[in-house]
């Protein structure tokens, strides 16, 4: 009888698995049939979104085609999102009506914007997740910021969030619009930035006339800007979000044991602790008794191991116990072809850490192209 995996979610860890599948393809496995569910017809790699901000690549030079790849792996593709997971009967409620059955389920969604924690930050600001929500609305505000320009209007944007990724993205909205009057505030409810990298970054955007507000909360968020716990407005012409991550509610409500946040837990084999058909990696879940940041340096490390268990698995071989490292190599660009770089206490900038940053980018996308998966088959 053939047995049903599904992949839910194209996070890093997946794209991974799909990319060992090209490799035996036009037959994965014998007697599975492998199904791909994703709500968008590609992956864009975080990683190098804020340079495509900044104006470094086209967005091309930072997506993921699933279609073909998921047509050369042998997979079918289905492009929706999933509401809910009925382990009863083991099928995927989607959003689009669909019902889809499994026998062995992976999830790799990735996190969602914790968009709650500021009253009108939801209705009023642009949300950086999901990912092509944001880059429909800069293509938008690059419009917008140019005809202000042309009219001689300053344009104020506040970040509410000094996360890595909020520190990214208001550099390099800062430098892609460095010649039309644009305003970059960054608030943060933290008293530092992030990691050991902070004082490089509060550094840098000094220099670049960032205003960075730390420990300084939004209470709030309106038409007119961002209100500060301190009982101050910030005045904003445009508000980006970009809170802490949070976890979607459906795997809770489905039945999956998750930690305190609500995220997937699993245990060592990534395996969920609650339905042992079930394995969950990247940002969407947390390893019991080894967390992790969630961070796509993480996300893309899961992959192997991920890919590994879930053959094993389906072979009825015993798991194997998996460890993410302790510490990562983190590189943050800072707008122009400029970055910072770290590794435990150890931290380096420049524009040499940029260009090393850029060809790990580069590889990382090139690895899943279809010319590179049938030149390695």
């Amino acid at each position: 009888m053939t047995q049903k995996l599904v992949l839910l979610g194209a996070g890093h860890a997946h794209v991974h698995v799909l990319k060992s599948l090209t490799l035996l393809a036009p037959q994965p496995f014998d007697e599975v049939a492998v199904t791909l569910i994703s709500p968008y017809a590609r992956q864009v790699y975080s990683g190098m979104l804020p340079g495509w901000v900044a104006g470094h690549y086209t967005l091309d030079e930072c997506v993921i085609p699933l279609q073909p790849l998921a047509a050369k792996a042998g997979v079918a593709f289905h492009q929706t999102a999933a509401s809910t997971i009925d382990f009863s009967n083991n099928v995927i409620r989607c959003e689009d009506g669909h019902t889809v059955p499994f026998d062995l389920l992976s999830i790799d969604t990735g996190p969602v914007a914790n968009l709650s924690i500021v009253a009108g930050l939801a209705e009023q600001a642009i949300p950086i997740r999901p990912i092509e929500v944001f880059i429909e609305s800069v293509e938008k505000l690059a419009g917008i910021i140019t005809l202000r320009h042309q009219r001689g209007a300053r344009t104020r944007v506040a970040f509410v969030g000094a996360g890595a990724g909020g520190v990214e993205l208001a550099l390099a909205m800062q430098h892609r619009f460095r010649d039309q009057n644009l305003g970059v505030t960054l608030i943060s409810a933290a008293d530092t930035l992030p990691g050991n990298v902070g004082p490089r970054l509060a550094r840098i955007m000094r220099e670049r006339g960032i205003a960075v507000l730390a420990g300084q909360a939004a209470s709030g968020v309106s038409s007119a800007g961002v209100q500060l716990v301190s009982g101050a407005v910030v005045d904003a012409d445009i508000v980006i979000a970009a809170p802490g991550t949070s976890a979607a509610a459906w795997p809770r409500q489905s039945g999956l044991v998750t930690d305190k946040d609500g995220f997937i837990l699993v245990n060592d084999k990534l395996q969920s602790v609650s339905h042992a058909n079930v394995f969950a990696a990247g940002d969407c879940a947390t390893i019991e008794h080894q967390p992790r940041p969630r961070s796509g340096v993480y996300a893309v490390k899961a992959g192997p191991p991920l890919d590994d268990n879930l053959r094993r698995f389906l072979r009825g071989e015993p798991l194997r116990r998996y460890v993410p490292p302790s510490r990562s190599l983190n590189l943050i660009s800072a707008g122009n072809k400029y970055a910072i770089g770290s590794w435990g206490s150890l931290g380096w900038e420049g524009s040499w850490v940029w260009q090393w940053k850029d060809a790990i980018d580069r590889r990382f996308i090139g690895k899943y192209s279809i010319d590179e998966a049938r030149k390695e088959k």
